[in-house]
């Protein structure tokens, strides 16, 4: 299961005294276990595992995959990607 942990904003400012678009993509966590497959829903359900004596789950066992979603923007010289 991911979770989400930068949401997507998109604004106008004023850089150098020329309007931009400033934008940050949607940022999305998968941390799953390689052994078991097992997903989890958070960083700190990971680590629980992995601090539990009754399990035998390693922080090396635990596989982070991100993804970065970025939406069609027409972006030119004056865009500044944050």
């Amino acid at each position: 299961m991911s979770f989400i942990v930068q949401e997507e904003e998109t604004k106008h400012e004023v850089v150098d005294g020329k309007k931009v678009i400033k934008y940050k993509p949607q940022v999305e966590i998968t941390l799953k276990h390689l052994t078991t497959g097992k997903e989890y829903i958070s960083e700190g359900e990971a680590l629980q595992d992995i601090q539990d004596p009754a399990t035998s789950t390693k922080s090396e066992d635990v596989s982070r995959s991100v993804h970065v979603k970025v939406i069609g923007l027409p972006l030119g010289t004056d865009t500044n990607i944050m």
